[in-house]
C-alpha cells in the first residue's frame, strides 16, 4: 500500500528530481508532488512524497526527519488527510456578517 510523506522547510531550490534521489535511497518512490507558488512559480517550500509501502517510508522518515538537506534541517512525517476548508471564501456561502438583516 502506498504511504505518502509530508516533507516541510525544503530550500526554494529543492526539485522534484532532489527529492526522488534523496528518498529513492530508502525504497521505491511513486510520486512526488511539489507545489509550486502559483506567481513566481517557485517552489513553496514543501512536498509531498508517496512511497510504494508502509515500511519504506516508516524508513525515510527515521533516517531524514530533521536532518539537513540543501541547507536546510527537513521535516518529515507521514502524511495527515487533508482537511475540510469551511466555507467559499469571500462570498462565504451568502452568510455574510456584514449582510442586511430583514425581520
Amino acid at each position: 500500500m502506498n504511504t505518502k510523506m509530508y516533507i516541510g522547510n525544503l530550500s526554494f531550490d529543492t526539485t522534484e528530481a532532489d527529492l526522488r534521489d534523496l528518498f529513492g535511497s530508502h525504497g521505491a518512490v511513486t510520486d512526488v508532488h511539489l507545489p509550486t507558488d502559483r506567481d513566481s512559480g517557485r517552489p513553496r517550500g514543501f512536498a509531498f512524497v508517496t512511497m510504494e509501502n508502509a515500511s519504506e517510508a516508516k524508513s525515510a522518515i527515521q533516517s531524514l526527519d530533521g536532518k539537513p538537506f540543501l541547507g536546510r534541517a527537513v521535516s518529515v512525517n507521514e502524511a495527515r488527510p487533508r482537511e475540510e476548508r469551511g466555507g467559499a471564501g469571500a462570498y462565504n456561502n451568502g452568510n455574510s456578517a456584514h449582510q442586511k438583516r430583514h425581520y
